[in-house]
């Protein structure tokens, strides 16, 4: 049996995202990058995070998910953070399958703080429930 390999990217403008992501490669040992550092080898999964803003994914989200190299992952697995209801999941998931990967069924979605909205979160059950999210999507390969 074999533990997936993994990788974390994101794109945070306020901090929620990067703390989901840094909860995830915590609990994989790994190290969370933003999306501005590329993949360096392949791996069986990335997860890539986001955040909604306005109702929408941010250009550069987009042209991130534009640019992947099909051949350096597997699979994707999503997750966001939001101060309002919309997760970035749908979004998301439409733009990696139209470019041609895989993209994991489940998500992991956590509101942020947004205009005294959601004070305090991602709190410590959010950042746990991240983490255990990573476990149960690298679990090992028969």
């Amino acid at each position: 049996m074999m533990q997936k390999t993994a990788a974390v990217r994101y794109f945070s403008k306020g901090g929620h995202t990067k703390a989901v992501a840094e909860a995830i490669a915590g609990a994989l040992g790994i190290e969370a990058k933003p999306i501005a550092e590329p993949l360096e080898e392949h791996v069986d999964i990335l997860f890539l995070g986001a955040s909604v803003y306005w109702g929408g994914l941010s250009k550069e989200v987009k042209d991130y998910i534009k640019g992947l190299d099909r051949n350096m992952m597997n699979t994707v697995a999503v997750f966001s953070t939001s101060g309002m209801a919309e997760r970035a999941f749908p979004q998301m998931s439409k733009l990696i399958a139209e470019a041609g990967i895989g993209v994991e069924s489940v998500d992991f979605y956590c509101r942020g703080q947004f205009m005294g909205m959601n004070k305090g979160r991602p709190n410590g059950d959010d950042l746990k429930a991240a983490a255990e999210y990573a476990k149960n999507m690298t679990q090992e390969l028969a």
